[in-house]
């Protein structure tokens, strides 16, 4: 295609946008509030999976260790857990260590305890945890059935509604930014539409005196992509502006809690944004095109 065609497809996609004025700042606001909204799902389902992910990275298994062993028969055990398929830590965790972690969750009711007198009857343990969470249970049946382990546990029925909490929002995310991309596609084809009926005339005449389906095509194409691209301009704007500010606050009060830094995570984000927004405009300007075409 020659640079001057280029331009002339430009000019006329720009000098359309100016004609129409207030239907292109409609279809403009459009995209933006279509993709704001669509930016906002992801962000909070790319959050939701973040949290999910950590949380399922934090299942861990504990194997308790029969009280007659002696040292060297425990770090032997240990180098076997350590060695056992799909085991990414095995930590040691001592009788005396495990009875300061009692008296620290006891609190200031530690002093039932005194009961016991010197006697300690936590057992030595090895705190494991699995390089995927959904090797968990797998790991634990062998472990429990090494010789010198009382018992291998880990929290079952939290896990169980972990893992289908997990899937559920995996789900539930990817349904609705599908749904909402189709949304937006439906909402821009329908704004563009009306601008191509308007000029319905002119593209019976451009088609009466010989023009290309392509000729005709391309103004109307790069229009939607100028039109999805500054939709998307906004929504990024007001995204990261958002963002940004939530984060901040995420740290100042709630640090515990798992967000995504926004950097680099924004940036793919708007990336992805005007990528979708263009790639949106345009096919809403072939799919509104196609009819009037047929002359």
């Amino acid at each position: 295609m020659k640079i001057r065609t280029v331009e002339y497809f430009v000019r006329a996609a720009i000098s359309s946008l100016r004609r129409n004025g207030l239907m292109s700042v409609a279809s403009i606001t459009t995209v933006a509030l279509s993709l704001l909204i669509l930016g906002m799902f992801l962000i909070m389902v790319l959050n939701l999976n973040n949290m999910a992910s950590v949380l399922e990275s934090q299942v861990q298994i504990s194997v308790y260790l029969n009280d007659n062993l002696k040292e060297s028969e425990i770090r032997a055990l240990g180098d076997k857990i350590a060695k056992t398929p799909g085991v990414q830590q095995a930590t040691f965790i001592s009788k005396d260590q495990a009875l300061i972690r009692f008296k620290e969750r006891l609190g200031e009711q530690q002093g039932i305890l005194t009961t016991l007198g010197d006697s300690n009857p936590l057992p030595n343990a090895y705190e494991i945890k699995a390089d995927d969470p959904d090797n968990v249970r797998t790991i634990a049946q062998q472990i429990g059935q090494y010789d010198g382990v009382e018992n291998a546990k880990f929290s079952q029925n939290v896990v169980d509604q972990l893992f289908s909490l997990t899937r559920m929002i995996r789900i539930v995310g990817i349904a609705l930014i599908i749904f909402l991309a189709f949304a937006a596609l439906f909402i821009i084809s329908n704004t563009i539409r009306i601008t191509v009926f308007a000029r319905r005339k002119e593209i019976g005449i451009m088609k009466y005196v010989g023009a290309t389906d392509w000729f005709i095509r391309w103004p109307f194409l790069i229009e939607g992509i100028i039109m999805g691209f500054t939709g998307s301009m906004i929504a990024v704007i007001l995204l990261f502006q958002a963002y940004s500010t939530l984060t901040q606050r995420v740290y100042e009060t709630l640090a515990f809690l798992p967000i995504i830094p926004k950097y680099p995570f924004l940036q793919i984000i708007s990336v992805i944004l005007m990528v979708v927004g263009m790639l949106i405009g345009a096919t809403g300007s072939t799919i509104s095109l196609r009819r009037f075409l047929k002359v």
